[in-house]
């Protein structure tokens, strides 16, 4: 775990040094409101080709499994939350050079997420803390169709934990965000 930082910091300066050539694809600051978990959203630029994306709202999650506990079956938390992500893109000049969209920060990215959540407003578990963190490196993309629809998929492992201490690692977390930007060209 002590060369796991080092590493992955190496792996993402070196993704954003040698994958972009061109300095004439700058990221863009956009609003967003996805609703497939219903969050406004904030991107802005950080770098060249790097943005820091912040969104707010209320929306469905799953149970961790040191975190909550049930019976079995369908396990649903609907609750508030918090996304944090910077990302790092790698690909905007091949998707130039293809005729491609870069439009809204299109295009594929390794980033550092962090997601926490509050207080239940509807579930079927009992959980340990009424807070919870999730933090961990993912792969993604991200994607501007027509004129202002939004894609995002982005997976990942992650340490998830509560504000009693108690956590563990999540090999596999994705993210699904569909919605709109608000940016007007």
């Amino acid at each position: 775990m002590k060369l796991f930082l080092p590493i992955l910091f190496f792996f993402l300066t070196t993704i954003s040094i040698y994958a972009q050539g061109n300095n004439n694809l700058k990221t863009e600051k956009v609003w967003r409101v996805n609703f497939l978990n219903p969050a406004i959203e904030l991107e802005i630029p950080t770098g060249t080709y790097s943005t820091f994306s912040s969104a707010i709202g209320i929306g469905y999650g799953g149970g961790y499994p040191d975190l909550t506990f049930a019976n079995s079956g369908f396990i649903y938390i609907i609750s508030p939350f918090a996304d944090f992500q910077q990302k790092w893109f790698y690909n905007r000049n091949k998707r130039v050079t293809k005729n491609k969209t870069i439009d809204n920060n299109s295009g594929n990215f390794v980033s550092l997420r962090l997601i926490t959540r509050g207080s239940s407003i509807a579930e079927n578990v009992s959980r340990s803390s009424d807070f919870d963190f999730a933090f961990g490196p993912t792969w993604g993309i991200q994607r501007k169709y027509g004129k202002n629809f939004h894609l995002l998929f982005d997976v990942g492992p992650q340490y998830y934990f509560d504000t009693n201490g108690i956590g563990n690692l999540w090999p596999i977390m994705f993210q699904l965000n569909l919605g709109f930007d608000l940016k007007a060209k």
